[in-house]
C-alpha cells in the first residue's frame, strides 16, 4: 500500500499510470465520484494487486476462494467494490491478494445505529471481527430498552462477523444518565435483575459477548461500576461471553471532571477481559476547530493506559467522521456539524479549496467559504491520518481497534486497515 497525496494538476489516469496500476480500480477503491474530481492535498489508497482472477460464467465467490486457498471474507476486503455482495459477472476482474507487509494481527469492532444503511453495513463487515449494534439503554425501572438489530446481525453472521452486545446508560430520548446508572450500580437488587436481562438477551440472541458504556459516572461510583462489571463477566464467563467496557480518555489517575472520575482503570481492566479507549472528540460539537483525535493528545491517553491496563486488554478507539465548523468561532453558540470523511473531501473538490495537513496532529484540515459568504474550517480524517493511528495498535501490543461509527461512508478506512493488520475472524 502507498498513500499519495494529490499535487496539482494530477488526474486519476496520470497518478495511475505513474504507479503502474488500473485507473479504474483506483477509482473505486477510493471511491471517487463519476467525473474522477480530485482536490489538491487529497489522499488515495493506492494498492498493488499481487494476483488477480478474471471471473467466468458460472463462478461463484465462494468457488473462486476455494480454487485459490483463501476466504470469501478476503475476496471481499481484495475487493472493495463488491460492496460485501455476492453477484459476480463473466470478465469482472477479482483481485486475489496484494503486495501488502502486515504489521500485525488484531481484533477490530464497529459500532452502528440499526438505521444505518444496508449496503454501507454490508461493504463494512467484512472488514470487522465484531460488530456492536448501539445501544441497548436502561428504563427508568432498570429494565433493558429493546432495540431493533436483527436486519444487522443478520448481515453480520452472514459476512462472518460476530455481533456484541452494546449496553449504555442511554435514555428512550437518546442522553446518557447518571441517575440511572446511579440506580443500577447502587441497588445490588436491581442491578441482579438487569444483569440477568442482559445475560438472557446475550444468550437469546447469541451475541459473542457485551460491550458495557457507562459515561458520566461521579467518582463515588467508581468502585461500584467495577463491581457490576465484575458481577457480569463471571456471568458471561459461565456461557463462554467476553464482557467490554469503554473508558474516557484520561491522562492520569485523578483527572478531574464527570467524564472520568468514574473510570477507575485498573479496576475497570481487572474487571473486564478488554477495555476500549474513547480516544477521539477533542474536537467536538460545542469546541472550537481543531482534530477529533490530535496524535500527541492520543499517545497522551495511552502512555497513561498502559501503565494501568496490560496492552493486551486494550482496543484503541479510532474516530470515523469529522467536524465542519462555521466561523468565526463564539463559545457557546457556534456549533458545528458532524459529517463524513468523504463529504469533506466532496466539499473540498467542490469549492475548489486545497486539503492542508498538520504534522502535529497528523489530521487533515482545510477551509472554505460557502455560498452565503460564511467562512468555514474543517477537520476530518484521511488515509494519512488512519495510517497513523493504526499503526499505534502495534506499537503499543494493543488487542485491535474499536471504530466509532459505521454510519459514514469512507473507503479508505477499510483500505488501510486491511493493508496494514491481519482481521482475527
Amino acid at each position: 500500500m502507498t498513500i499519495h497525496v494529490v499535487r496539482p494538476g494530477e488526474t486519476v489516469d496520470t497518478i495511475a499510470a505513474g504507479y503502474g496500476v488500473a485507473p479504474r480500480q483506483l477509482a473505486e477503491d477510493n471511491e471517487l465520484p463519476p467525473d474522477f474530481a480530485l482536490a489538491v492535498g487529497q489522499t488515495l489508497v493506492v494498492r498493488f494487486p499481487q494476483s488477480v482472477h478474471v471471473v467466468s460464467a458460472g463462478e461463484t465467490l465462494t468457488s473462486v476462494a476455494e480454487r485459490y486457498g483463501t476466504t470469501v471474507r478476503q475476496l471481499w476486503r481484495n475487493n472493495w467494490a463488491l460492496g460485501g455482495g455476492e453477484a459476480l459477472v463473466p470478465g469482472q476482474l477479482l483481485v486475489i491478494s496484494y503486495f501488502d507487509e502486515k504489521i500485525g494481527e488484531g481484533l477490530f469492532n464497529g459500532y452502528a445505529y440499526p438505521f444505518i444503511s444496508p449496503e454501507l453495513l454490508a461493504a463494512e463487515l467484512p472488514y470487522l471481527s465484531t460488530m456492536a449494534p448501539f445501544t441497548y439503554g436502561i428504563t427508568a425501572e432498570g429494565g433493558l430498552l429493546p432495540l431493533d438489530d436483527e436486519a444487522m446481525l443478520e448481515a453480520a453472521r452472514k459476512r462472518g462477523t460476530k455481533p456484541v452486545m452494546h449496553l449504555s446508560t442511554l435514555t428512550e430520548a437518546g442522553q446518557f444518565d447518571t441517575g440511572r446508572a446511579e440506580y443500577i450500580l447502587t441497588d445490588y437488587e436491581a442491578q441482579g435483575r438487569l444483569a440477568a436481562e442482559v445475560l438472557q438477551t446475550v444468550l437469546r440472541k447469541d451475541f459473542a459477548g457485551l460491550d458495557v458504556d457507562f459515561e458520566y459516572l461521579p467518582g463515588q461510583l467508581a468502585a461500584g461500576y467495577a463491581a457490576f462489571l465484575g458481577r457480569l463477566r463471571q456471568l458471561l464467563a459461565a456461557q463462554g461471553r467476553f464482557l467490554w467496557a469503554a473508558l474516557a480518555p484520561k491522562t492520569n489517575t485523578r483527572q478531574r471532571g464527570l467524564l472520568y472520575e468514574g473510570h477507575d482503570y485498573a479496576a475497570v481492566s481487572a474487571a473486564v477481559d478488554g477495555v476500549l479507549l474513547m480516544t477521539y472528540e477533542w474536537g467536538y460539537t460545542y469546541g472550537p476547530p481543531m482534530a477529533v483525535a490530535p496524535l500527541p493528545n492520543v499517545r497522551a491517553v495511552l502512555d497513561y493506559a498502559v501503565t494501568e491496563i496490560p496492552a493486551g486488554k486494550i482496543f484503541l478507539g479510532v474516530p470515523n467522521y469529522g467536524y465542519d465548523w462555521p466561523l468565526p468561532f463564539i463559545q457557546g453558540e457556534t456549533r458545528a456539524q458532524s459529517i463524513s470523511n468523504q463529504r469533506a473531501i466532496e466539499l473540498a473538490v467542490r469549492y475548489g479549496v486545497p486539503i492542508q495537513y498538520d504534522e502535529t496532529a497528523r489530521s487533515p484540515f482545510f477551509h472554505y467559504t460557502d455560498a452565503g459568504g460564511t467562512s468555514h474550517e474543517v477537520w476530518f480524517e484521511d488515509a494519512r491520518s488512519m495510517d497513523a493511528k493504526l499503526r499505534l495498535i502495534a506499537e503499543y501490543g494493543f488487542r485491535g481497534a474499536g471504530f466509532w461509527n459505521l454510519m459514514r461512508p469512507f473507503s479508505q478506512t477499510w483500505l488501510v486497515l486491511d493493508s496494514l493488520f491481519n482481521i482475527e475472524e
